[in-house]
């Protein structure tokens, strides 16, 4: 085992890379699917209607459609990772059990089930991850770090 695996097998070297890949990822496919689908193909009417059709408020396809497209911008900048990953997953959970009835498959009738629960554990593992490399910090509301938690005041 080299230094940078050492404990528990994940190369520490690589790791915040792979955690940017799975951000960037997931905020791209939560763009598309409130932009492009829900906004652009559906229509903002449409979305709210299909909601209504389903027996939710309508007022829930607006907080689904801004939290699928804000929330993906957000994961894209790395900004709040963690936050971001935890305030999506009623939203996957939702689309889960929505789908629940359907099959497993995605291409059966009205879609299945195991891509929403796949996309809603990537987003658990998004959140234990955190940001990964190339995130977008705002000093402001950072925690200043204390010195039990920096080793050089040890």
């Amino acid at each position: 085992m080299t230094d940078s695996t050492a404990n528990n097998g994940i190369d520490a070297r690589t790791a915040p890379y792979a955690a940017l890949i799975l951000r960037v990822g997931l905020g791209l496919l939560f763009l598309a699917h409130g932009l492009v689908l829900k906004v652009m193909t559906f229509g903002v009417a449409g979305t709210v209607g299909f909601f209504e059709s389903l027996g939710y408020p309508g007022f829930f396809a607006y907080l689904v459609i801004l939290g699928e497209i804000g929330g993906g911008l957000l994961l894209i900048a790395g900004a709040y990772t963690r936050w971001i990953a935890l305030a999506l997953l009623p939203i996957m959970i939702g689309a889960t059990l929505q789908h629940a009835g359907n099959g497993w498959v995605f291409n059966a009738p009205n879609g299945g089930w195991e891509f929403p629960a796949f996309w809603t554990a990537l987003l658990a593992v998004q959140a234990l991850l955190g940001d990964g490399a190339f995130a977008v910090k705002v000093p402001a509301l950072t925690a200043p770090a204390t010195a039990a938690r920096r080793p050089e005041a040890a």
